[in-house]
């Protein structure tokens, strides 16, 4: 008689559930879907969105059964979306800067766990153990103990080289142990774009041009915004503000390429995930990376806390994580690597079902976040099961998220005080502040009222109008796709000479409370 231990018939057991759920996952995959359903769909909830336009692409078993724009690339103008209109893909560049540090472990130029001032010497963080310790699978995981999106304002319409950027990080206050806690990091991608450099002699946009753009023939995805025009066919970004949507200009995000930089349209994206969904293969011929650095980039790295509300909406999910560029989790019983992208006034989200070949993109001109709904949606349609109204749950709750923001908005300029009148003349408040990790902010007068310059970017100018006391609302004179106003605090000292400026404006992705400005001795 066969004896087993305990632990080996729990295993059996659990391993003959995991089975029968497979194949009732796999029995209820495959449905075919209805293109014209399908298409309906999403148009109708385009518009109750309030999105201009939006193109989406699904691939299937290794064909791209669709591939079209819905809407205008510009509100107010005719021309139309489709297959091959450019959007800012943003942060689903990601994927092709974690697949790029693959090819090149495959080659032998680097290994995962090489630590990165092998590469970068001068790259220093908060605390010597962490920056000497630093490894570059660490780059792509989310794990330095910064806080998520943290000292993003060094990048973001500055005009401070990649290197410069990560000079200055070492100013950023971690909020979490080294490798402890997920916090969502672009500037270690940054650093991923120049080890690249560091390690071929080639810059980024060169090396994921030649060695992964032009042999998956993605001849309409560029790396940098200087390159649109040349291109033509290419959506504008919008901004909303209740139910008013109009157009922004393009930023520039040449110096963040190697997170967030690509642009491209849904057809060439489509290649690009039967790249992904075949595991680095390109064709019989062509391979960029192998089955094994595949599964190492989905492999869970960082775990992702489930919040109640994710565990509500999503109750077949057991587990989030983040792996080398992509987004991690379950759903009804499969794998699925996704990640999403916001650019100022675009977002983009990429959703792959691997074990059912399934992949889709939907890029949008419109910072509504529509392009996840609709990709729930698509899944849903071939994957089976219960559904839910994606659209209306989706929309329901960016409305709450939109009144809530700009509640939050409202609130940070209300006047804690009426009829108040600042403690010193106009001429107190004007000079230099300095902030070690981002740089100059200058105050000056011009004629009755202050102005704020955030020296490194050139846009960042505003009004001020005082509030109460010595605390000024920011009225900004450009438009921005991820803020509005705040306010401007001046801090004295013991003398009631003003030696500190904080700034304090409601968003939930450039921290401004990272800005230390202080009165400088030369200014």
């Amino acid at each position: 008689m066969i004896r087993l231990r305990r632990g080996t018939v729990v295993w059996i057991v659990c391993w003959v559930a995991l089975a029968v759920e497979s194949s009732r996952a796999q029995q209820q995959a495959a449905v075919p879907i209805r293109i014209d359903q399908v298409n309906a769909a999403i148009e109708t909830a385009r518009q109750k969105w309030g999105v201009p336009g939006l193109a989406v692409a699904i691939v299937k078993d290794g064909e791209t059964v669709l591939a079209k724009g819905y809407g205008v690339r510009e509100i107010d103008r005719p021309e139309p979306v489709d297959a091959e209109t450019l959007f800012a893909i943003a942060s689903n560049t990601k994927a092709f800067t974690a697949a790029a540090l693959a090819m090149l472990a495959e080659e032998g130029k680097l290994d995962w766990n090489d630590r990165v001032q092998q590469y970068l010497p001068w790259l220093h963080l908060y605390d010597p153990y962490v920056s000497a310790d630093l490894r570059l699978d660490d780059l792509l995981c989310h794990r330095t103990g910064l806080k998520t999106f943290s000292g993003d304002l060094l990048w973001w319409g500055t005009s401070y080289s990649p290197e410069e950027v990560l000079r200055r990080a070492r100013h950023l206050t971690p909020t979490s142990p080294f490798r402890a806690q997920y916090g969502y990091s672009n500037l270690m991608y940054v650093a991923a774009g120049e080890v690249i450099a560091k390690a071929t002699g080639m810059t980024w946009e060169q090396f994921v041009s030649e060695r992964i753009l032009q042999p998956v023939e993605m001849n309409r995805t560029v790396t940098s915004v200087k390159e649109l025009a040349a291109m033509g066919n290419f959506a504008a970004p919008h901004k909303t503000v209740g139910q008013t949507v109009t157009a922004i200009d393009w930023m520039n995000w040449d110096n963040v390429g190697a997170a967030g930089g690509l642009i491209s349209s849904v057809d060439d994206m489509a290649k690009w995930l039967r790249v992904q969904l075949d595991r680095g293969r390109v064709d019989d011929a062509t391979r960029l990376f192998s089955e094994d650095s595949s599964r190492q980039m989905w492999s869970p790295r960082t775990i992702v806390p489930l919040s109640d509300e994710f565990r509500k909406r999503y109750p077949s999910t057991h587990f989030r994580a983040y792996g080398l560029g992509w987004g991690l989790s379950d759903y009804q019983g499969r794998l699925v690597a996704a990640h999403g992208g916001g650019y100022d006034g675009m977002v983009s989200y990429v959703l792959l079902v691997p074990e059912e070949r399934l992949g889709i993109v939907v890029l949008t001109n419109s910072l509504a976040p529509l392009a996840v709904p609709v990709a729930n949606y698509l899944r849903d349609e071939y994957l089976g099961g219960d559904r839910k109204d994606w659209f209306s749950e989706g929309l329901d709750q960016y409305r709450k998220d939109g009144a809530e923001f700009e509640e939050r908005i409202q609130k940070a300029i209300a006047p804690t005080a009426g009829d108040t009148r600042s403690s010193r003349p106009l001429d107190a408040y004007t000079g230099k502040y300095t902030c070690p990790m981002y740089g100059d902010a200058t105050v000056t007068r011009e004629g009755e009222r202050l102005v704020l310059r955030l020296l490194p970017n050139e846009q960042l100018v505003a009004d001020l109008t005082h509030l109460h006391y010595d605390t000024w609302v920011i009225r900004w004179r450009g438009t921005f796709a991820w803020f509005a106003e705040g306010t401007a605090q001046f801090v004295p000292d013991a003398r009631g000479d003003f030696r500190q400026l904080k700034l304090d404006v409601p968003n939930d992705d450039l921290w401004f409370d990272e800005l230390e400005l202080r009165r400088s001795t030369d200014g």
